[in-house]
């Protein structure tokens, strides 16, 4: 399975349920990324998104402890035992584990793959991911050219799993 993210300098992920800062090209290349693909995502990271809707062209799952929850459009899975019964049968490369915290550090050790975006910038958080740079199980296989929105640089890496 794949995890997408976008950091900050200090691997910041989100503030008050939202983002640290709104990228038109992360969002792109989130979109080219995940399109056609899996996308599994808490409940509060849903809730987040336009309309508090499903992402289009995109199988949805959503996370969640709540029996009663339903949303149209998505898949509900209530532990990782349900959501394994969910997967079987998908190509696990076509999956990619969305957010937030608390869904990135409970399928992180099942990931091989880590799709990140670094904007070169700090951010007021009360979200974060792990440190890539810092394991030792993990590597950079690929990064473009740093780009700047809005006077905003940022850079798009891929790590793999040694």
């Amino acid at each position: 399975m794949n995890i997408i993210v976008v950091v900050d300098k200090n691997w910041a992920i989100g503030r008050d349920g939202g983002l640290l800062v709104h990228l038109p090209g992360d969002l792109k290349y989130f979109k080219e990324r995940t399109e056609g693909k899996t996308v599994i995502m808490g409940r509060n990271t849903l809730e987040s998104l336009p309309g508090k809707k499903p992402l289009p062209n995109r199988d949805n799952i959503i996370m969640t402890r709540n029996q009663e929850y339903k949303v149209e459009g998505a898949k509900i899975a209530h532990s990782m035992g349900e959501l394994a019964k969910i997967l079987e049968g998908y190509n696990k490369e076509d999956v990619f584990i969305i957010g937030g915290e608390k869904i990135y550090n409970q399928y992180f050790p099942y990931c091989d793959t880590y799709y990140v975006t670094k904007i070169y910038e700090e951010y007021e958080a009360d979200k974060h991911f792990y440190n890539l740079d810092e394991m030792s199980q993990v590597e950079v296989v690929w990064q473009s050219d740093i780009m700047e929105e809005n006077g905003t640089k940022y850079q798009f890496f891929k790590y793999k799993r040694k």
